[in-house]
């Protein structure tokens, strides 16, 4: 077959009139463009009236010999900066939105190369178009797969920046992919064959443990739930030493169920499918370690994830069985829905005893609760660090993907530790379900700096309005880009104060 001929396509910002009088306000590389068209292009947009408005674009036709198709996107008010009501950057969120916008728009167009103007924030506008022009197309007949087109940073230098947002959208995109994969192709098997391929290219180091290593080590939580499916469980050990001062590492768990019916306790039919995605904490730390990697981030990090299956069948566990967690403690399963806190249970006592981390990470999909408190606007941010929640909090500003703290009250571990007869229940009593699972874990974290992201609600199907540069009823890979910046801001704390004095001058 012949090769697909090369239709360029650029992106280009224009800011949002605040005053209908006023001209048209285009980014400085707009300006540079609007010049070589000798102010055609300028006239077009005012006779078109575009007012810059966030997310809007329209895309005009043969003004340049090399480029067929130019797209202007409106990038809302200029100088938008930290807005402290929404807890968000919205000057690098709005760049995010319309090189994302733009991008998608000249891609589907049929653009192959697109060029970006960097619209003074290259890192964020090489996230979004990065995250919005890939497509979830693994089981397309191959002639019927679009082709994902060639990004590149127009007329500009930055383009350590611009490499370092398409590393983030990347991994954020490796995360989708793994958790839009259905369940007979994303078993425990294959995701841990996905994960080496993913990391080993970039020097970090896994190893992929079996049932009898788990047995070794006496992880009967884990092992209780995944006798339920004829997969074999695995277990993951993935470990990244980019600081040579053999520091104390950060441990990052991911919750990997590739697929959860919800076991005896059977979920709704109607909405099983979705729990395909029950591995999405897991799939975003194989995606964290590979940018920190891809980044060189100075950090020592530590991956545990502990896979497999949650099913209904003749050798599942079952509603009122009590089984003895790694650390001696006795769980109650109340609940076998409830299952990716017991593997998490044991992936911490593991990590906590061999590798003696500084701080304890875990993303998982815990429970339907968040869902209900925060739909699809934050990750839950359980922590006993008021620090590591701070700094949370500001790389959900930064990076867009936002995180909100609850409760991680006594009032909440009372009602899964008090019972007679056994010493913690993987259910509880009462409502408040995401904080019920929360307590949970911390029996398992006792005396560390632990951080505990809920992420069903942000790390699965993307429904509705909302983040223009991520596809709707795609699973979302978030947050990855949250988790990336988060390293980055343990791991160079002088080069954050050094950017905020820059700001300030």
């Amino acid at each position: 077959s012949l090769p697909i001929p090369t239709q360029k396509g650029l992106v280009l910002g224009l800011y949002e009139q605040e005053i209908d009088t006023e001209e048209p306000r285009l980014s400085p590389t707009a300006i540079h463009f609007d010049a070589k068209t000798d102010g055609q292009l300028l006239n077009l947009i005012k006779e078109c009236n575009l007012k810059g408005k966030l997310g809007s674009v329209k895309v005009f036709n043969n003004l340049d010999p090399e480029i067929g198709s130019i797209a202007i996107v409106g990038l809302g008010i200029e100088g938008a900066g930290y807005n402290e009501l929404e807890m968000i950057d919205e000057g690098l969120e709005n760049v995010r939105v319309a090189a994302g916008v733009g991008a998608k728009t000249l891609a589907n167009e049929g653009c192959t190369q697109i060029y970006v103007d960097p619209m003074d924030y290259p890192e964020q506008a090489a996230e979004g178009s990065g995250l919005a022009t890939w497509r979830y197309q693994a089981n397309k007949t191959k002639k019927d797969r679009k082709p994902i087109p060639k990004l590149d940073l127009y007329d500009s230098a930055e383009v350590d920046a611009w490499t370092r947002g398409l590393f983030k959208a990347d991994a954020q995109n490796l995360a989708r992919s793994l958790a839009d994969g259905p369940g007979n192709q994303i078993t425990p098997t294959s995701f841990a064959q996905a994960a080496v391929d993913a990391l080993c290219p970039c020097g970090v180091n896994i190893e992929v443990r079996n049932k009898d290593w788990a047995e070794a080590k006496s992880m009967s939580c884990f092992l209780s739930v995944a006798r339920s499916s004829c997969e074999p469980p695995i277990f993951l050990e993935i470990s990244y030493c980019g600081d040579d001062k053999a520091g104390r590492p950060i441990m990052l768990a991911g919750k990997g169920m590739t697929f959860n019916s919800g076991g005896l306790c059977l979920k709704n039919p109607e909405d099983m499918a979705k729990y395909r995605a029950s591995m999405a904490g897991a799939a975003t730390v194989v995606a964290t370690i590979r940018a920190a990697a891809a980044l060189s981030l100075p950090v020592n990090l530590v991956g545990l994830i502990p896979l497999c299956e949650n099913m209904p069948s003749g050798m599942a566990f079952k509603p009122g069985d009590v089984i003895t967690a790694m650390n001696g403690k006795t769980v109650a399963v109340h609940d076998t829905n409830n299952a990716g806190r017991l593997m998490l249970a044991d992936a911490f006592v593991y990590g906590q005893t061999t590798f003696k981390p500084k701080i304890v990470v875990d993303v998982a999909t815990l429970s339907d609760g968040i869902v209900h408190a925060l739909g699809g606007a934050a990750s839950g941010v359980f922590s006993n660090s008021d620090f590591l929640w701070s700094q949370l909090q500001k790389a959900g500003a930064i990076s867009g993907d936002r995180c909100w703290r609850m409760p991680l009250w006594q009032y909440y571990s009372h009602k899964v530790t008090e019972y007679s007869n056994v010493d913690i229940s993987n259910a509880g009593r009462g409502k408040g379900s995401a904080c019920l699972g929360a307590a949970f874990l911390k029996e398992f974290v006792p005396c560390v700096d632990w951080v505990h992201m809920d992420i069903t609600g942000v790390g699965m199907l993307k429904r509705g309005a909302g983040i223009p540069y991520l596809a709707n009823d795609r699973m979302t890979g978030r947050p990855t880009r949250t988790l990336i910046q988060f390293l980055y801001q343990l791991a160079c704390p002088e080069q954050q104060k050094q950017r905020l004095m820059e700001k300030k001058a």
